[in-house]
């Protein structure tokens, strides 16, 4: 199996399918716990200083490991086999770390994201899950290129099978899940 994520703030669309490009589970998951903010560095980030920050990021980094454990393990056991990848959007490999840094532009605008997708990419990693990165701007078409004529059903179809909803993030998610499948 392989799993796609199109992730947005707090929450992503999770499609996984076979090596066959099947779709055998969709859903929309939460990567944050009610009650906390999203995006702390984003929202918040004018609000504290540096520490204030830097304890904000960790209670929300902690709640963003339970929640987002939590959907990808309800997600592992509704799938009829183990999940080998996990695709997700791509981030700057030499993103910075610091608090102080990701608070000035034009860090603190990416610095919530980049924070879910490591988030994702270490439980996946922990799980023994190949992670595969990719560019949401390309994938759909570099996902058509590869499927050729079966592209239409692969990535449109599932719609008309299994019923709304079928958005754009879940055929992101499942292009990702073909692109990343080689």
């Amino acid at each position: 199996m392989r799993l796609g994520i199109a992730d947005h703030l707090g929450w992503a669309v999770a499609v996984t399918a076979s090596a066959d490009h099947e779709v055998v589970d969709r859903r929309r998951i939460e990567l944050v716990e009610p009650d906390l903010t999203a995006a702390p560095i984003h929202y918040e980030g004018w609000r504290l200083d540096v520490a204030g920050m830097a304890a904000l990021v960790a209670k929300v980094r902690a709640s963003v490991v339970r929640a987002t454990s939590a959907a990808i393990e309800e997600i592992a056991a509704a799938l009829p086999a183990p999940v080998a990848s996990i695709s997700l959007r791509t981030w700057p490999p030499d993103f910075p770390d610091d608090i102080a840094t990701q608070l000035r532009p034009p860090y603190e605008a990416r610095a919530d994201a980049i924070m879910y997708r490591q988030t994702l990419a270490d439980l996946a990693h922990a799980r023994g899950w190949e992670v595969r990165l990719y560019n949401a701007k390309d994938v759909e078409a570099r996902a058509i290129r590869m499927l050729g004529a079966r592209a239409d059903d692969v990535l449109r179809g599932p719609r008309a099978r299994l019923g709304p909803p079928w958005t754009k993030d879940h055929r992101t998610a499942l292009a990702a899940t073909v692109v990343g499948g080689g």
